[in-house]
């Protein structure tokens, strides 16, 4: 299994994130498992083939992470949507859909800006504030890192 150590960081930084003991990851003949704090009690079971599982649908008072939005050192009223883990960027739900938002698209809390597939797992990035989408920084296919910029926001 190819698997880099920035993408082992960020693994073992989501386990602490979401509160998961214990994560297992199998392809093929290949294996990686992790763990946090003491071995995992007898019976727990450790979901291969589906490493961010806890991510899709995290508790609710994480539900609303990964829209975070930073104040912009340059311009005190920007706002930064960044990504809440390495994956892709996409803009739109589909190769022939229509980007989720453009430059100058007004946004309520909670609107869709964009996907960022982790570990072949969609995740919808939301809106945490309202405002106009002042900036894309990041084009659509390309990879991102947790922390990236990928839109400018004005409230």
């Amino acid at each position: 299994m190819d698997i880099d150590i920035d993408q082992l960081r960020e693994l073992m930084r989501s386990l602490a994130e979401f509160d998961v003991n214990e994560l297992e990851i199998e392809n093929g003949d290949e294996r990686i498992s992790l763990r946090r704090g003491p071995a995992a009690p007898e019976g727990m079971v450790a979901i291969a083939g589906a490493p961010h599982a806890a991510l899709s649908h995290p508790p609710p008072s994480l539900a609303a992470a990964p829209a975070a939005a930073e104040a912009d050192e340059e311009d005190d009223d920007s706002l930064w949507v960044t990504s809440p883990f390495v994956g892709t960027f996409y803009r739109a739900s589909g190769p022939d859909a229509d980007p989720f938002v453009a430059v100058g698209s007004k946004i309520e809390v909670g609107a869709v800006l964009c996907i960022v597939e982790a570990m072949k797992l969609m995740n919808e990035i939301e809106a945490e504030v309202r405002g106009t989408i002042t900036e894309i920084l990041i084009e659509n296919g390309k990879p991102v890192e947790y922390g990236d910029r990928l839109f400018k926001v004005t409230p």
